[in-house]
């Protein structure tokens, strides 16, 4: 595994749990796959296929060009990743034009900064890629068709910029990072029985 280039999902995970990013890059071989993860892969396919019958004006959006299940790359972040749905409104030529950052959610509750952070880290990617500023982004919960709306602030800019920094210095040191100080994402870790000091 590249630990040159991390992927946008293991910026939102260092957020929500740093250990889960250890385990993935430090010992590799151990992760287990767990039916909810099987689970939500399928659910953000199926909310792909529906997604193109669906009109922008949920987004807020008169006309866009829309680009699916987008593969985005910059090897000056250090970052790679697939978003589920980018939006050139109104062109990607006309003046004044902007993009927008869509990415489905599979739950009811709402973006934490774990959330907020990946779909920040998708727009620098998709600046980067298309050459157009990307100011606001969105998340499309599945469970509740709602829409949550987020605005891409220079602080969290920055915080993308440091989270690639600190996962670099992490791996490199292959050193056990601190447990989140909440152990509600422990209950369904499926490195659970690795963290026997906090559960």
């Amino acid at each position: 595994m590249d630990s040159n280039t991390f992927e946008v999902t293991d910026l939102k995970q260092w957020v929500y749990c740093p250990r889960v990013v250890y385990y993935r890059y430090c010992l590799p071989d151990v992760r287990p796959v767990t039916t909810l993860m099987a689970a939500g892969t399928a659910a953000h396919r199926d909310e792909g296929e529906r997604e193109e019958r669906r009109s922008l004006r949920l987004y807020g959006i008169k006309e866009g060009e829309r680009s699916f299940d987008l593969t985005l790359c910059s090897e000056r972040l250090g970052v790679r990743g697939r978003l589920d749905l980018a939006v050139a409104v109104p062109g990607r030529t006309t003046p004044g034009a902007e993009a927008v950052v869509i990415e489905y959610k599979d739950s009811e509750r709402a973006a934490g900064a774990h959330f907020k952070l990946q779909l920040a880290t998708y727009a620098l990617l998709l600046e980067e890629a298309w050459g157009l500023p990307v100011r606001r982004g969105f998340f499309y919960a599945i469970p509740t068709r709602q829409v949550e709306p987020v605005t891409i602030t220079a602080a969290l800019r920055r915080k993308v910029v440091q989270t690639v920094s600190d996962l670099r210095a992490a791996v490199a040191g292959e050193r056990m990072p601190d447990a989140p100080e909440s152990r509600r994402p422990c209950v369904s870790c499926e490195f659970r029985r690795f963290c026997n000091d906090v559960v």
